[in-house]
């Protein structure tokens, strides 16, 4: 919604100034610099990205526009079942993990946290990671190194998607001069022509080199921007996460499970000390 929203500002802003200076939003409109631009975008985008790199592009802008998953509310849900689950293991032992972690869908505790067990890719971490300490042998340093490895892995594709988003918005202006070029070469076939026809032709040849720079600075880098802030919150997640677990193969309390998950987090998605006492009482 908020992405929406900033959109929406920087259109309106554009849309308004211009017509405060006395232009027609009509001559901003020459669908041939839509074809051109759009059309030019998209291929250069399908050329320089891999298939997957493009299916997480698309899921990516989809969640960037919904907003993040993994905010206080997930944040808040992930201390809850990092408490339950140490508590299960301080109380029957680490195989009392086996039938939660190896059947998630159907376990009743993961279901209690839905923030959580309802993202596959969070749930299967939480689930893979919970599994290297079943039988109690690795070492915590080991752990935390494998662990790593993982959420290394998750980054490097987050930052393939933003950073394919990133070098389109770079490329734009290029074909948006790319249309002004082609506008202004029918403009000169046209250069015997009534006056008033050729500035109709020049006016959308410049068309192009608006659209170009308005959709990169306007649009496009800011989403690659806010899709890589997003990514990162992400991360953090699943470094809570990966500290949680490697606490619980420490034999941590569960309070001190949630306390060090805890100081991974955001200080905006953070829970207080007031919030956390009233989550565990």
């Amino acid at each position: 919604m908020v992405v929406i929203v900033g959109a929406l500002i920087v259109l309106v802003s554009v849309l308004v100034g211009f017509s405060m200076a006395g232009g027609q939003i009509g001559a901003l409109i020459h669908l041939s610099e839509f074809v051109t631009i759009g059309g030019a975008t998209l291929g250069a985008l399908i050329l320089m990205s891999p298939t997957k790199v493009i299916k997480d592009l698309l899921r990516g802008i989809i969640q960037t526009i919904k907003g993040s998953s993994f905010g206080k509310a997930a944040c808040v849900d992930l201390f809850k079942l990092q408490y339950a689950l140490a508590r299960l293991v301080r109380q029957e032992g680490l195989l009392a993990l086996d039938t939660h972690i190896m059947n998630p869908e159907s376990s009743p505790l993961l279901k209690e946290h839905p923030k959580v067990s309802g993202n596959h890719h969070a749930r299967d971490f939480l689930c893979d990671s919970l599994a290297m300490i079943l039988d109690g042998t690795v070492e915590s340093e080991q752990l935390g190194e494998w662990l790593e490895e993982e959420i290394a892995v998750v980054e490097r594709e987050h930052h393939a998607a933003s950073d394919a988003l990133a070098k389109t918005a770079d490329a734009l202006p290029g074909f948006g001069i790319v249309a002004a070029v082609l506008g202004i070469v029918v403009t000169m076939q046209s250069i015997g022509g009534p006056v008033d026809e050729i500035g109709y032709k020049v006016g959308a040849a410049l068309v192009g080199t608006f659209l170009g720079i308005l959709a990169a600075y306007g649009f496009v880098a800011p989403l690659a921007a806010r899709m890589q802030s997003l990514g990162d919150q992400e991360i953090l997640f699943f470094r809570a996460m990966a500290a949680g677990v490697i606490a619980m193969n420490d034999g941590a309390s569960p309070k001190d499970v949630v306390t060090r998950a805890r100081r991974i987090i955001a200080t905006d998605c953070r829970p207080t000390q007031a919030e956390l006492k009233n989550m565990f009482t």
